[in-house]
């Protein structure tokens, strides 16, 4: 159980701030940067939850999603360590959910003759703005598992990686089933 009586604590005045380990690191630590990328994605999924109307299915499925995203971010502030005793980890068992979502709002969606250039509706334009912030966060978190002695969950990377691909696909079906969508046309401004 997290208790939060406190918001402004002073300890990060200096520049720091504490991992779920209670280790200290820089703001700008690469670590700290992953789990914040998460963050910002999950922030920008509720904006966009703000504008999906009338699609009960999307929104349940972004409101699971959201919760995912404060698992990942305490498995990243969190790194693993053999020998130590496991804290909360994101599974496999939440990529293969993602699927299972991408496969259903996939199902009713016309196939792509092109790139889809972020817009439509509201909520597709956000659920765009979501994927490409989530993009960021799995570029960081991928750098953050090359690095020595900075363990990353391989399940955190797969759900990044799959994230993307779901917000995508329930862009264009916020963008009724893909009829809204705005297609690229190559060149079409030379």
């Amino acid at each position: 159980m997290v208790i939060l009586n406190r918001i402004y604590t002073r300890t990060g005045d200096d520049g720091t701030t504490a991992l779920g380990s209670g280790e200290r690191r820089a703001k700008y630590d690469l670590r700290v940067s992953a789990y914040g990328t998460v963050d910002e994605t999950n922030a920008a999924i509720g904006v966009a939850r703000l504008h999906l109307g009338d699609t009960p299915a999307i929104d349940g499925m972004l409101g699971r999603v959201q919760n995912d995203l404060f698992d990942l971010g305490a498995d990243l502030a969190v790194p693993q360590r053999e020998g130590k005793a496991e804290r909360l980890r994101v599974l496999a068992s939440q990529v293969a959910r993602l699927e299972q979502d991408i496969d259903t709002l996939n199902a009713d969606l016309a196939p792509l003759t092109s790139f889809v250039l972020p817009g439509g509706t509201p909520a597709a334009a956000h659920l765009h703005l979501a994927r490409t912030i989530c993009r960021r966060a799995e570029r960081i978190v991928v750098e953050l598992a090359s690095q020595p002695d900075e363990p990353v969950n391989e399940a955190a990377i797969q759900y990044l990686n799959r994230l993307s691909d779901f917000l995508f696909v329930a862009s264009r079906s916020a963008n009724n089933n893909g009829a809204g969508d705005v297609l690229w046309v190559p060149g079409q401004n030379r």
